[in-house]
């Protein structure tokens, strides 16, 4: 591993000794290492070419956008070292490289005295979070969105992504759907609320804006001096789409009351004060740059959000666990059970949510 690693980091012009390989084993997608070598810690990182198979677009994708945030960090008198993930290009100015084995790798500089939370009790930290997810669309509202390759397309296409688990429920590749007859029915029966936002925009009342897609609360980088948000990481994602996309991933993940994966579903529960937190930072954070119609559309994001991403859990469940990294044979369901447990809690309170968004709105 040491030999090979080291064969990785040159190509992206990255010469010397290993001194430490520590894997990192949080996330369901990539396969992750930091290495450290002559001093300083790299991540590097598989790319998985199953959910992402044109590799080579969302790395062009990141290098841009990261180059562009640097800038206007840099404008606005922060750190861009800290603030903003600097990745390695190849001597051909490409931002992955492929090995013998097919497989695709990048390199990046690790953030240092810095620290990720999967849950966040402290409603400061919660609404810290929400104000950089916020001011991070705000930073991106002058990148050229058209640009951007769709590194995974139709992610947030809820009426694709339901015809897609309609014909995973017939297909049944892995035998478990009667397993999950009880989680199958519930979300048939909402297939109509999951569709809201993709009419809203084929009607052309909300707008496309370069979004992050993949707004969980560990994919923020906390300064371990400070306790103040960094950066925003994992940009695989970034492509055009809706705030109320961010809003609702971040809401779905954040104000849950336990991990995504708890078994105990008496433990799972939707945290007003915690969406509250979160809400404030985020309309906050873009500083009256949102929309009427797109202020109107953030709590349908989240629960828009919680019911697709309970969609794609038990899919892979249903297909044999093929996307998502999963620890037991079940592993898949119970995600999908705690999404579900949240999307009916926001169904209840749905109209608070909405008068929430409204307070913070300027």
């Amino acid at each position: 591993m040491e030999k090979f690693l080291s064969l990785v980091l040159s190509r992206f012009g990255i010469e010397g000794e290993i001194e430490s390989i520590r894997p990192i084993k949080t996330g369901h997608i990539n396969q992750t290492n930091v290495v450290k070598m002559n001093g300083k810690k790299y991540t590097v990182q598989t790319i998985n070419t199953y959910v992402f198979p044109d590799p080579e677009g969302v790395m062009e994708n990141i290098l841009s956008v990261t180059a562009h945030l640097r800038a206007k960090v840099s404008a606005q008198g922060g750190d861009p070292t800290r603030e903003v993930l600097h990745f390695y290009a190849t001597a051909e100015g490409k931002g992955c490289w492929k090995d013998e084995e097919g497989r695709y790798w990048r390199v990046y500089d690790f953030v240092d005295d810095a620290l990720t939370y999967d849950i966040a009790d402290d409603l400061q930290v919660l609404t810290d979070a929400g104000a950089a997810f916020g001011n991070f669309q705000k930073l991106l509202a002058d990148y050229p969105g058209a640009t951007l390759h769709e590194t995974i397309v139709n992610f947030h296409n809820t009426k694709q992504r339901f015809v897609n688990f309609e014909a995973g429920v017939v297909r049944n590749a892995s035998g478990r759907a009667d397993q999950a007859a009880a989680e199958i029915e519930f979300l048939r029966a909402r297939a109509h609320k999951a569709t809201y936002l993709v009419d809203r925009i084929e009607s052309g009342v909300l707008p496309l804006r370069v979004t992050h897609n993949d707004t969980k609360f560990n994919n923020i980088l906390i300064d371990k001096a400070t306790m103040k948000p960094l950066c925003v990481i994992d940009l695989d994602t970034i492509m055009p789409g809706l705030a109320a996309y961010d809003f609702g991933d971040a809401i779905r993940f954040c104000a849950n009351s336990a991990a995504e994966d708890e078994k105990d579903l008496s433990k799972v529960t939707f945290c007003m004060d915690k969406y509250e937190a979160f809400a404030a930072g985020f309309i906050g954070g873009a500083d009256g740059f949102f929309g009427e119609e797109e202020l109107n559309s953030m709590a349908w994001g989240a629960l828009v959000i919680t019911l697709e991403q309970a969609s794609r859990f038990l899919l892979d469940y249903l297909d044999g666990d093929k996307y998502f990294h999963t620890e037991y044979p079940d592993h898949n369901l119970v995600r999908a059970r705690t999404q579900i447990k949240l999307a009916s809690e926001m169904e209840a309170r749905f109209d608070e949510m909405q008068e929430i968004v409204r307070k913070y709105a300027k």
